[in-house]
C-alpha cells in the first residue's frame, strides 16, 4: 500500500468534497429526521457521502467503507483498509449556522487507525495525521501538548449532562463544572477533537457517539499526547456507538478518577 498516495487521494477528495459543501450554500436544503428530531440528516450530507464513496471505490476497489449515512458497507469486523467517513459532522450548526461543522475521516488498517483527518469547510482548515509522523493543520506542524492543570482547563462538554440524568453521576460533573476555568460546547465532535488537539481546549467527553465521528479526530488527537478512551477508562469500541472521552495526558486519569461515574 502506497500510504503517501493514499494520504494525497484523502485531501484531494476532501477537499473537493468542501468545494461542494460551499456551493451548496446558495441552495435550499431537504432536511429530514433520523432517530429522533435533533437528529437531523440533509441532501447534502447524502450527497457527499456518495461523492466519496465513487471516489473511493473508483480508486480503492479492495477497501471498505463506514459512512454515517448507510451508503457504505454493512462491516461486522475491520480487516483490512477500512474508510470511517462523517461527511457533515455538527448538522445542526451546518443547518442553522453555516459554519462550526466538518468533514470528519479517519483510514484504519485492520482495526487500527493510519490516517487521520478533520477539515473545517467554512475556514478551509484542514486537521490531518499519518501514524507516527505527526499531526498537521494546513500542513504546519500542530506541537505536542504540553499539561495544565485542572483549573486552567477548559472542557467541551454538553452542559445539559450536570442535570440529573440516567447515564452520568450529575454531582461529579457539577464539581467538574466548578473546578475547572471553563465550559464549552460546539456541536461538532470532529471539531472538539481538533481543538483538543491545537489545544483550543483541553477535553472533550461525550455519552454517545460513533466510530465515524471520532475515527480522524483520534488519529490526530494521539499524535499530540491526547489520550481517548470511553468514559469508562476503557479502549473505544470501533463498531457501535460508545462513551468517549479525550483529554490532553495528564488531565485524562484526573478527570476520570475524581469526576466520572457512569450509572
Amino acid at each position: 500500500m502506497d500510504i503517501i498516495k493514499l494520504d494525497r487521494d484523502a485531501k484531494n477528495m476532501l477537499k473537493e468534497a468542501g468545494n461542494r459543501i460551499r456551493t451548496s450554500f446558495s441552495s435550499e436544503l431537504s432536511i429530514e429526521s433520523k432517530a429522533d428530531a435533533n437528529d437531523l440528516v440533509t441532501n447534502i450530507d447524502k450527497e457527499i457521502e456518495q461523492f466519496f464513496i465513487s471516489q473511493i471505490n473508483a480508486a480503492y476497489p479492495s477497501h471498505l467503507i463506514l459512512g454515517e449515512e448507510g451508503f457504505g458497507n454493512q462491516l461486522e469486523h475491520l480487516e483490512g483498509i477500512v474508510w470511517m467517513l462523517d461527511p457533515i459532522d455538527g448538522t445542526m450548526n451546518f443547518i442553522h449556522q453555516k459554519r462550526n461543522f466538518a468533514i470528519s475521516l479517519g483510514i484504519y488498517k485492520d482495526g487500527e487507525g493510519i490516517l487521520g483527518y478533520i477539515y473545517d469547510v467554512v475556514l478551509d482548515e484542514l486537521y490531518s495525521a499519518h501514524k507516527g509522523h505527526g499531526a498537521f493543520l494546513n500542513d504546519e506542524r500542530i506541537p505536542f501538548l504540553e499539561e495544565t492543570s485542572i483549573q486552567e482547563a477548559i472542557i467541551g462538554m454538553n452542559a445539559s449532562w450536570v442535570v440529573p440524568n440516567d447515564h452520568i453521576e450529575n454531582d461529579g460533573l457539577i464539581q467538574l463544572v466548578r473546578d475547572v476555568r471553563g465550559i464549552r460546547s460546539y456541536g461538532s465532535a470532529a471539531l472538539e477533537l481538533a481543538y483538543v488537539a491545537t489545544g483550543r481546549i483541553d477535553a472533550y467527553m461525550s455519552l454517545r457517539l460513533s466510530p465515524w465521528d471520532v475515527a480522524g479526530g483520534m488519529v490526530i488527537a494521539s499524535e499530540v499526547g491526547a489520550v481517548a478512551t470511553n468514559l469508562r477508562g476503557e479502549p473505544l469500541k470501533m463498531l457501535g456507538t460508545d462513551t468517549f472521552f479525550v483529554a490532553r495526558g495528564g488531565l485524562h486519569p484526573q478527570i476520570l478518577t475524581n469526576y466520572i461515574k457512569i450509572k
